[in-house]
């Protein structure tokens, strides 16, 4: 579903952590310290952040980014005293999750802060689920989405599910309405999935 640079110096709780992501249908990469966080940082989609970092605090480090991108961060640290928590949020952290916390607490978070943050897509006249699929192509642009993705993307909080053939026939019309409107176009590649890309010429 996302990008997620995972920046904690602890590597047991990182692997804990990324398993979960992945499961989630993340792709996580990690980072143990802030140096290696801002080479990676030009892959992410959002960040996790841990304070306590070996080589620079994760305040400084979200002061830093801050400087110059919006990327979404969410801080995952032990410093759990009000003054952190207020000093974390208002450096520009979009959430700020104490330790220890439940690794599904975290999906959650994470997935609402990425909807939070979603793309603005164009407009156009869009069923709900023409909608949902259009962020989530937005949100990963420039990156190929399986159909397993994309589907397990779709189940909504109800359990409605977007069967094979209704998420064929989704883009299809998605396709064309995008098409129609000279608003970006989906790629499709055989054997692995579709993007988003803007409309060319």
């Amino acid at each position: 579903m996302a990008r997620i640079l995972l920046t904690e110096d602890d590597k047991t709780l990182s692997g804990s952590i990324a398993l979960a992501l992945s499961s989630d249908g993340h792709s996580v990469i990690q980072a143990y310290s802030a140096e290696e966080a801002v080479s990676r940082l030009a892959d992410a989609d959002i960040i996790l952040l841990d304070v306590s970092l070996p080589d620079r605090s994760g305040f400084e480090l979200c002061r830093s980014i801050r400087s110059s991108s919006e990327i979404p961060i969410i801080f995952i640290t032990s410093y759990d005293e009000e003054a952190d928590i207020l000093r974390g949020l208002d450096l520009g952290g979009d959430d700020y999750i104490t330790k220890p916390f439940r690794l599904k607490v975290l999906l959650s978070r994470v997935r609402a802060v990425l909807r939070r943050c979603a793309v603005e897509t164009p407009d156009i006249e869009l069923t709900a689920v023409e909608q949902k699929l259009l962020e989530y192509l937005m949100m990963n642009r420039g990156r190929f989405l399986t159909r397993e993705q994309i589907l397990a993307y779709l189940w909504d909080s109800k359990g409605c599910f977007v069967n094979d053939n209704t998420l064929s026939v989704n883009i299809s019309r998605l396709r064309d309405k995008l098409r129609n409107s000279g608003k970006g176009q989906i790629i499709t590649k055989r054997g692995v999935g579709y993007k988003w890309t803007e409309q060319t010429s």
